[in-house]
């Protein structure tokens, strides 16, 4: 096992927030990917092993790539019964908040997260906080909210609980975070990786299960984005952008842009890549950087987001093309901070 996280204040209100819990509701933020789900899953799975009623709520729905870990399939989603969710929700006595720090990130359950009674337990690894849970697990050097989780369970010392279903959702959320360990990869966080495959994960399945499920029409989505990519040398920075159009046109299921924004930064010499692609009415901005160039803080500024510092997401209300503007506007001051990055 691995060196205790959890911060010794929390360990103790924690367990006893737990104990005198009957009613146990796990939630995650909208638009969930690995790391959510991972957490969400794998914290579940084990305190089901405590005996607790426990149920999973998440905004809506998420990738198919991730529905094979024990559990998807008892998930509640949120915008499909809100009914049901509600009152799950009103009639909890402790709900915990995975992989987000703001009740904003919980998209349409925000209000009713807001007005509910339950006690609260947040573990998240995004900068600067919101303070409305009782007891907050918040560390931004953390890789991902699964490695929290392990060291949540490890201080708590539940590790006897740990079995290869749960281990393998922690791992999605590890390796899925960490881009395949190929940023935000510490020491602590490959030993914590070690430790879920000897609990019996399989990195080589994971992998499979995970990026190994492209369709012909996300291959080809894919490649219209690289056809449209941008590279713009002066401030090394690439830009993607898919229309409504592409995505009708390569039938558009959830999950399949995910991670096409790494493509910019795979291109030499780039520390700034950027995709837009509409989603729910918005233009959605997935970004991500190298060195010291912070998205995060380019997010909140400019995109009414956030993140970390070198992966992060925003929202605009204006039309992909206007949006596109704003950004091209926004970039050259930056350049003397992408040329030092």
């Amino acid at each position: 096992m691995c060196a205790m996280k959890l911060p010794s204040h929390i360990n103790g209100p924690a367990h006893k927030l737990i104990d005198e819990s009957g009613k146990i509701i796990v939630t995650c933020h909208v638009n969930p990917d690995g790391d959510a789900i991972g957490s969400a899953l794998g914290l579940s799975l084990l305190l089901q092993k405590r005996d607790k009623d426990v149920k999973v709520i998440v905004p809506n729905q998420y990738p198919d790539f991730l529905k094979w870990m024990k559990g998807s399939d008892a998930i509640i989603i949120y915008e499909e019964d809100p009914a049901i969710a509600d009152e799950l929700l009103e009639q909890a006595d402790l709900i915990f908040h995975l992989d987000y720090n703001s009740l904003k990130r919980s998209g349409p359950m925000e209000s009713i997260l807001a007005k509910v009674r339950a006690k609260r337990i947040m573990i998240d690894h995004h900068p600067e906080p919101d303070d409305f849970p009782e007891l907050r697990y918040s560390d931004t050097a953390m890789s991902s909210t699964c490695e929290m989780v392990y060291h949540f369970i490890e201080s708590m010392g539940w590790e006897k609980y740990l079995d290869t279903d749960a281990a393998e959702c922690l791992y999605t959320g590890l390796t899925t975070d960490t881009g395949s360990f190929k940023y935000s990869t510490s020491p602590d966080t490959l030993k914590v990786a070690a430790s879920l495959v000897a609990l019996g994960v399989k990195p080589e399945v994971i992998a499979s299960r995970v990026y190994d499920t492209n369709t012909t029409s996300k291959l080809k989505l894919l490649s219209r984005a690289l056809e449209r990519m941008d590279i713009i040398e002066r401030y090394k920075t690439a830009v993607i952008s898919l229309s409504e159009e592409d995505l009708i046109t390569f039938n558009f299921q959830r999950g399949d842009t995910e991670g096409i924004v790494n493509y910019g930064l795979s291109v030499l010499g780039m520390m700034f890549s950027a995709f837009f692609y509409p989603r729910d009415g918005m233009i959605k901005i997935s970004l991500r950087s190298k060195g010291d160039f912070d998205v995060n803080a380019f997010a909140r500024k400019h995109f009414n987001g956030g993140g970390h510092k070198n992966a992060a997401g925003g929202m605009s209300e204006l039309s992909l093309e206007e949006s596109l503007k704003k950004f091209y506007k926004i970039l050259p001051s930056y350049e003397e901070e992408l040329h030092n990055a």
